[in-house]
């Protein structure tokens, strides 16, 4: 079976391509002294298209229009300010310059990069988090990369692990499909702490769609889709350096290396290394707030542009994560006994992919690209008497034909695969005396699942005025049967400065029933799983409404709002009120949605000076057994976001502050039901630029919130009311960090 899978995929792989290029344009650099020469393997991104190029070594580049009236460009170089061309219809000619960013006029158009926008341009309702904002937080990881986006919503799945979670839309992250360049990451067992792996000083951007979007790179888009891009290897900075240490004394170090090692090969590599030496318990329940741990990460990802137009794209990742948790006592290797309760969490994984592409034609109106992915992911833990150990080896290809029939229209058609094995194991274990555990049961919930799937997706555009996209897939998968989704993004430009989006569109997972909660296996209630849980269907429908307005420095205030809706035709349930002593996983048996509604106010009052205001509401509902349709507990019903940054000239110093207003959630019945506290966060980080060198502190939870008694039961773990689920605030008090990035520039 393994060698025909191998033999499938190198034929696959045979057949390869990428991306598609018409208009001729060319990215000309203007260095300190004044000097203006081409520049090579520049970033260029056509935003109608949602395509990346990059300039040869003489600067150039071309692609063909793909039937967009208008073509906007943005081109990028690390050391160098972006700039931006709005060509019109009609016009087929390019070029862009670029300036070095420690040139006077180079640092003033630098200062003008937000670090959140709203995409002016894409059918679906996108925000963008650039590298500057990556920069305005302490962002050691993903999980907080999002404290400016009242979007997207980050807290901690239990008060042992320290996994983090996501919510969009009101939902779990597990709904949200995560992408690394497009490549479907974070599933299965490697979801809980994904967030935690990715590096905020890896990444290029975040983009942030809501709702349904592309059928392209697969099903899973339920509330939406986040896109990571990483640093390219094309990018003239052989060596990048971050250096972060906290009051906590957790310690993070990530490097990074672009190299061109000709003209046509081209490498990034990049390492982390983080720790949090030592146990912190801020509430004196006996408990660490957050695990001991220690992580190494590294990554190699591999550029080659070949003289017929052909990139082949290739890379690794691996990773080694040690958590020790529990009670303050409890140290790595140490037994758990009656009177200590531990946790110890030993995640290791490695991926690697694959893209190639060549155009089909001269023009390159037609292109045909392909991707590979292998993941390989192994998690041993267990959490008191709850041992969970499990393996997933994950493959996914995807094979995409691309059509610019002319200028209005464009066809993709594709055939992907996605195959999952995962051999999982929980074993409930108890004492039989002081020093001995014998196991009481063993449960299997692992799966094998493969799908097979054919797609295609339409775009008709009409300048910047319409954009429609429609697409379909038909899957088959070998658990669920046929699945069937529709999806449609909607954009229409009444006038340049109010723009409408429509999207509607079906989305399916497969349910996780541990690795999903794995919280849970961190209570002394006995876990009850659904013997054949249903895959989750859900529909889900937006409308968004943006308008820029001709006031501040720049005249570009905008003011947007949207709402969403998602109904599950079918779902699993977590139920911890049905009965106090267990924990039940059922399928979904009445209605269970969501309706989100959302405003974002942005403005630069004066020069350097931006204020960014977003606020969100969410009524989530679900029925449970028992209750009916009642509001799903712990998700908080609503969040506002206010953010600062003031840059002096030349970004010198550069200020940033934020302010977070989290609304209440609803608790459950056996702690008394009610709502949970309204509670503010604060965040504020102080940058000081020299030549090469980033120096900044900062500090986040300003105002020392913290929930209390984050764990129930806490003095008795080993009883059926220990619980550490119940989190609907931070677990953490104030921090204080500081740090440096240092860049050496080719």
């Amino acid at each position: 079976m393994n060698r025909k899978i191998l033999t499938f995929l190198l034929f696959i792989s045979s057949a390869l391509t990428i991306n598609a290029q018409t208009i001729n344009g060319i990215v000309k650099a203007q260095k300190s002294d004044g000097e203006v020469e081409p520049l090579a393997f520049a970033s260029i991104y056509w935003l109608e298209g949602k395509i990346s190029l990059e300039s040869n070594e003489k600067g150039e580049f071309s692609f063909n229009k793909k039937g967009s009236g208008t073509v906007s460009l943005i081109a990028t170089y690390v050391g160098y300010t972006k700039d931006t061309l709005l060509l019109k219809n009609g016009e087929v000619k390019a070029e862009l310059l670029l300036k070095e960013q420690n040139e006077l006029n180079a640092a003033r158009v630098v200062g003008k990069q937000e670090g959140n926008f709203l995409s002016k341009i894409t059918p679906v309702k996108t925000e963008v988090i650039t590298a500057a904002g990556l920069c305005k937080m302490a962002c050691c990881n993903l999980a907080e990369s999002f404290e400016n986006s009242a979007s997207v919503t980050v807290g901690y799945a239990d008060a042992i692990t320290g996994a983090r979670q996501i919510r969009l839309l009101g939902l779990s992250g597990i709904y949200t499909q995560m992408l690394d360049e497009n490549r479907p990451v974070m599933r299965g067992i490697a979801a809980p702490f994904g967030l935690s792996y990715i590096p905020g000083q890896w990444l290029e951007s975040i983009q942030i769609a809501k709702g349904p979007s592309s059928v392209v790179n697969g099903l899973e888009a339920i509330t939406g889709q986040i896109n990571l891009e990483h640093r390219k290897p094309t990018a003239e900075q052989p060596l990048f350096l971050n250096l972060f240490l906290s009051n906590t004394l957790r310690t993070e170090a990530n490097v990074a290396s672009s190299l061109q090692l000709n003209n046509k090969l081209s490498t990034v590599m990049l390492g982390h290394f983080s720790t949090d030496p030592k146990g912190h318990d801020g509430n004196h329940d006996g408990f660490k707030d957050e695990p001991v741990s220690m992580q190494f990460n590294v990554s190699n990802r591999w550029l080659y542009l070949a003289d017929n137009g052909m990139q082949i794209r290739f890379g690794f990742k691996a990773l080694s994560d040690d958590r020790v948790a529990g009670m303050n006592e409890f140290e790595k290797g140490m037994d758990i006994t009656p009177n200590l309760w531990g946790s110890e969490i030993k995640n290791t994984g490695l991926n690697s992919f694959l893209k190639i592409g060549i155009p089909l034609n001269a023009s390159n109106s037609k292109n045909i690209a392909t991707v590979i992915d292998y993941s390989w992911h192994r998690l041993n833990s267990f959490f008191g008497l709850n041992k969970f150990d499990a393996i997933q080896n994950s493959a996914f290809v995807n094979v995409i034909f691309q059509n610019e029939i002319n200028e209005n229209h464009k066809l993709i058609l594709g055939l992907s695969g996605q195959m999952d094995n995962l051999d999982e194991t929980l074993t409930i274990r108890e004492f039989t005396s002081a020093d001995n555990l014998s196991d009481v049961s063993v449960l299997y919930p692992g799966r094998e699942e493969r799908s097979v799937g054919a797609y295609g997706e339409y775009t008709y555009t009409k300048g910047e005025k319409v954009s429609v996209v429609t697409g379909i897939r038909l899957d088959r998968n070998n658990i669920y049967g046929w699945l069937f989704a529709p999806r449609v993004n909607v954009k229409y430009a009444f006038f340049d400065e109010l723009i409408f989006r429509g999207s509607a569109g079906r989305g399916f997972r497969s349910p996780n029933q541990i690795s999903d909660n794995l919280g849970i296996l961190s209570t002394g209630r006995r876990i009850v799983l659904e013997n054949n849980p249903d895959i989750e269907d859900a529909w889900t429908y937006g409308v968004n409404l943006t308008g820029y307005m001709p006031f501040g420095f720049d005249k570009k205030a905008s003011l947007s709002f949207d709402y969403f809706r998602t109904d599950f035709n079918s779902q699993l349930i977590v139920d911890q009120e049905r009965n106090t002593s267990e924990v039940w996983f059922y399928n979904l048996d009445g209605r269970s949605y969501t309706n989100t509604y959302q405003a974002d106010f942005s403005v630069a009052p004066v020069e350097r000076f931006t204020i960014l205001a977003t606020f969100r509401y969410n009524d989530a509902k679900a029925t449970l057994e028992g209750q009916g349709l009642v509001e799903r507990p712990l998700v908080s019903r609503y969040k506002g976001v206010l953010n600062f940054q003031y840059a002096t000239r030349m970004n010198k110093w550069t200020f940033d502050f934020t302010a977070q207003l989290n609304g209440p959630s609803k608790l459950p019945s056996f702690i008394g039901g009610g709502n949970s506290p309204v509670y503010p966060m604060f965040y504020a980080q102080v940058t000081k630029k020299f030549r090469d060198l980033d120096v900044y502190i900062g500090g986040e939870n300003l105002s020392n919130y913290r929930q209390k008694h984050p764990i129930m039961n806490a003095s008795d773990p080993y009883s059926q009311g220990f619980n550490s689920t119940l989190i609907w605030g931070p677990l953490m008090g104030v921090k204080v960090y500081a740090g440096l990035r240092f860049t050496i520039w080719k």
